[in-house]
């Protein structure tokens, strides 16, 4: 199938319809949080074999939350602004997510 097909396939009368849902970030936080706890209850209920991934998962938060830290530099946001919001200081946001270019761009007049 190719992608002309595909698109052909879409029926607009039915698409236009259709309103684009705004997430709210609690609620996609309450999900997440519902999902860990589930994988969680899955691993403590036998399944040893997924505790290896289970764990890797903080890796993969720890990854997640330094490219939204990028993205919120990027974007023009201040180490004491993103500090505010995980309850840290400045230092520390910078020590734990800072690059050397962070720096350097910084010390910059």
């Amino acid at each position: 199938m190719t992608a002309t097909s595909t698109r052909d396939a879409v029926k607009p009368a039915l698409t236009r319809r259709r309103t684009k849902r705004a997430v709210e970030n609690d609620a996609f936080v309450a999900f997440a949080r519902r999902v860990l706890r589930a994988y969680a209850r899955r691993v403590a209920a036998g399944d040893v074999e997924a505790l290896p991934a289970m764990c890797r998962l903080a890796t993969d938060l720890d990854v997640a939350v330094q490219d939204a830290v990028t993205g919120l530099r990027e974007f023009g946001y201040s180490w004491g602004e993103i500090a505010t919001r995980l309850g840290v200081s400045r230092q520390a946001v910078q020590m734990r997510y800072g690059t050397l270019l962070d720096l350097s761009r910084e010390a910059t007049p």
